[in-house]
């Protein structure tokens, strides 16, 4: 169940953090090649100042910090495909310079994610982790 995390250093509205979380959610099925429904995703926004990157020069243009915990298993293409992507989300929904993003992506085992009726499986190429 991959954890994907937003900071952003500005108020956002409803609507955008909505429909930015639907083309999250759709990029990581398609990249990742696995379903939707055990995709969890946080937006937590902060302040002008309260995010920073050492190259950062003008934070009022926007900082955006991202961590994403993932199961083990996906390749470096997958995984910088799915970086670049979420740059292009965050570009085009808030106009965060790309120069002022950085993403961690963290692996774990499937079975360090947990939902109510079970944990997953390791990952495996079109799954769907909540299929019986």
């Amino acid at each position: 169940m991959p954890h994907l995390q937003f900071e952003i250093n500005r108020t956002l509205n409803d609507a955008d953090k909505v429909s930015f979380a639907e083309q999250v959610r759709q990029l990581f099925a398609t990249v990742m090649d696995t379903g939707t429904d055990h995709i969890s995703i946080s937006i937590r926004e902060f302040g002008t100042h309260n995010l920073s990157i050492g190259r950062v020069k003008h934070p009022e243009k926007g900082v955006a910090l991202v961590n994403a915990d993932i199961r083990q298993g996906r390749t470096m293409e997958q995984r910088r495909t799915l970086v670049l992507g979420f740059m292009d989300l965050l570009h085009d929904t808030w106009k965060i310079p790309k120069e002022h993003m950085y993403v961690t992506l963290t692996e774990h085992k499937g079975e360090d994610f947990h939902l109510l009726e079970k944990y997953l499986a390791g990952w495996q190429q079109g799954e769907d982790p909540l299929a019986d």
